[in-house]
């Protein structure tokens, strides 16, 4: 995977996320303004009293439908292996996150729990809705070339601005990355590499 894809395929949500705010608030726009007509024909023909029609009928013309623009995107192919539909343990601000597949020898997850590890590479989620992030992180792992040593670091931040107070994308990352085929083992940083806003983690070779 080349870094030229992975700034791609960020470029693109992000315009895509843009696009979709400008639609709503044109829709909105719309809406208001065909709601102010509509107020002013009525003012308009207040106490006008319609002319009777001998069984003969006019059809009001519909107006046609705004056509919303269409975003021309790149399509990214990539095999989604991670499930939406499981509970997934919610994670507090400052909580640890930890994971070691079973088999893999303590020594090597201490050297990762220690920040010991080279990290070769790292993944930056910060400002991407859940399903962006998801999206972009397994694009990530699927294409990942084959770092020396394996291990990078995944921001995910601290989820303190949240509307709901709580860590979304935090616990949703902690929750992908159980369940990844790829990941040997994931811990959260030392404060110099992010603390608990990031995770080391330990990559099995494709």
């Amino acid at each position: 995977m080349t870094k030229l894809d992975l700034k791609q395929l960020k470029k693109e949500l992000l315009k895509n996320q843009q696009a979709e705010k400008q639609a709503s608030k044109e829709a909105k726009i719309q809406q208001q303004t065909e709601k102010h007509e509509q107020d002013l024909f009525q003012d308009a023909m207040s106490g006008v009293s319609p002319l009777s029609h001998d069984k003969t009928f006019y059809e009001e013309e519909k107006p046609k439908p705004k056509r919303i623009r269409h975003i021309e995107e790149e399509e990214f192919v990539f095999h989604d292996p991670l499930s939406d539909e499981l509970e997934v343990e919610e994670t507090e601000s400052e909580d640890i996150l930890s994971f070691c597949e079973s088999g893999i020898q303590k020594s090597v997850f201490r050297k990762l729990r220690g920040g010991n590890y080279r990290i070769s590479d790292e993944l930056d989620l910060h400002g991407f809705t859940i399903k962006q992030a998801k999206q972009i992180l397994v694009f990530y792992l699927q294409e990942a070339v084959q770092f020396e040593g394996c291990c990078i670091r995944i921001i995910h931040g601290k989820g303190k601005r949240s509307g709901s107070n709580k860590p979304v994308l935090k616990t949703q990352v902690n929750h992908w990355l159980i369940e990844h085929e790829r990941v040997l083992a994931f811990h959260s940083a030392k404060s110099k590499d992010g603390g608990t806003g990031a995770l080391y983690v330990l990559l099995r070779r494709s």
